[in-house]
């Protein structure tokens, strides 16, 4: 892990237009930097935060994540997106950001810390496996719209 790298929890829309490029790497999908932010900041309102890994002014790590509720797991923390720059990649920070979110799970007293990632990224899978995580089931999805079309 490289010594000089701050967490920063990002809150307004520059910030959060900032790390577009990052996030963009784990998901391709978006668009522009101004439509992302928009969409960050209407999660924001939903109870999602974004921290983020910085070293030397540069945004290398991202991870958002929320407070939710279910009957199956009660009142949890679910990480929606982790994504780690590229050329930062095996230095911990992935862990590092994943031990923050976590220990803020503990912290409110949440009894799980739960996630989602595809099937095809099997680095991800052991990356989380070595990190504590268990594979719980599979995520079923059904597109109900046209590809491209987005409701806002």
């Amino acid at each position: 892990m490289t010594p000089h790298v701050e967490l920063q929890a990002l809150t307004a829309k520059a910030e959060f237009e900032g790390c577009f490029e990052l996030m963009k790497i784990l998901r391709p999908g978006l668009v522009s930097a101004a439509a992302f932010a928009e969409q960050i900041a209407r999660q924001v309102q939903q109870g999602y935060r974004l921290l983020s890994a910085v070293e030397g002014g540069k945004t290398i790590g991202l991870i958002g994540y929320r407070t939710q509720e279910n009957l199956l797991y009660g009142r949890f923390i679910y990480v929606d997106d982790l994504v780690v720059d590229a050329s930062m990649r095996h230095l911990g920070l992935g862990a590092r950001l994943l031990d923050s979110v976590r220990n803020e799970a503990i912290s409110l007293g949440r009894a799980h810390l739960v996630l989602d990632t595809g099937l095809h990224m099997p680095l991800a899978q052991r990356f989380y496996f070595r990190e504590g995580l268990l594979a719980r089931g599979m995520h079923f999805v059904q597109p109900l719209q046209t590809p491209g079309e987005h409701v806002a």
